[in-house]
């Protein structure tokens, strides 16, 4: 798990943050950044490079490899450390909290700001961005990918999607985003997954899912990794989040995609609440009458 480098923040100097600033440049060329090209990158005097590379390495901001040649890379520590560093300069959030959840693609902490917020960081790719680049479509053009540039983009695609798509469609706000960070309004409910639902709101929750997707696809996109688990229910209605992966209506794939996310939310209902939801709902019609904007219930497609 990536630690929580907000405690951190009031220790670090202005030239701790060109450093990390300098491997970063470093990293648009490199895996590694090589010890002799920071002062250039970092604009920093080689003295002030070996005094803040020591910094930086206590705080597991930066690491560093000596087969070959002495090399340095942010760490996720380093690379949240820049983020939010932008964040507080912009005045976006004055501090982090609890997280709210913390998983291998995202990590979730309260922000502290004037009004209810949240703060996801992206980790896509740290471990596997090998695995990942074969899997998203906005790395598919890059014959090389760093993870710093894959968890990036993958925040920007996020973002993008949820400027478009707040307030017609039930996506948390957005508010802000740097590098591979993003500001979200935080939203009410509970996850999908754990919500425990009166068997006849089943269908009634499922059909208000789909046409979230349904306003989603007229508005251009589609989620392609719609499920349970990035699902909200709250009394209010549901919330649709985790966008990183979503697609253009264009995309080449885009009706297998909500294909996809359709028979996931049936499969789940269908398991879950297996007398309300039956396990022959036309997924292929659910899809197309979504694209065509003419869905309304899965009533209409064997689905209750």
């Amino acid at each position: 798990m990536v630690r929580n480098v907000a405690g951190d923040m009031a220790e670090l100097d202005p030239e701790d943050f060109y450093l990390l600033s300098g491997v970063e440049q470093g990293m648009r060329f490199s895996e590694w950044v090589r010890r002799d090209k920071l002062p250039d990158y970092a604009d920093l005097t080689r003295e002030e490079v070996d005094y803040r590379i020591d910094r930086c390495l206590d705080r597991e901001l930066i690491e560093r490899k000596t087969i070959q040649y002495e090399g340095y890379q942010l760490t996720f520590e380093g690379y949240d450390a820049l983020a939010l560093r932008t964040f507080a300069e912009r005045e976006t959030i004055d501090g982090v909290g609890s997280p709210l959840g913390l998983g291998k693609e995202g990590d979730v902490y309260e922000a502290q700001s004037f009004r209810p917020l949240a703060l996801k960081y992206h980790r896509e790719g740290y471990t596997n961005f090998r695995e990942v680049n074969r899997d998203r479509e906005y790395t598919a053009d890059r014959d090389h990918v760093s993870w710093l540039y894959t968890a990036r983009k993958a925040a920007e695609r996020e973002y993008e999607a949820m400027e478009e798509l707040y307030p017609d469609v039930s996506v948390p706000r957005p508010v802000d985003h740097n590098r591979h960070a993003i500001v979200m309004e935080k939203f009410a409910g509970v996850e999908l997954s754990r919500a425990s639902l009166d068997p006849e709101q089943a269908v009634g929750v499922l059909d208000l899912i789909l046409r979230e997707l349904a306003t989603a696809h007229d508005l251009g996109w589609v989620h392609a990794d719609a499920s349970e688990h990035n699902v909200a229910v709250a009394e209010s209605g549901v919330t649709i989040f985790d966008w990183p992966q979503a697609v253009s209506v264009d995309h080449e794939n885009a009706r297998e995609f909500l294909e996809r996310d359709v028979e996931n939310l049936l499969r789940y209902f269908a398991r879950k609440y297996p007398h309300e939801v039956p396990r022959d709902a036309d997924t292929d019609g659910i899809a197309a009458a979504i694209a065509d904007g003419s869905f309304e219930t899965v009533r209409a497609f064997g689905g209750g």
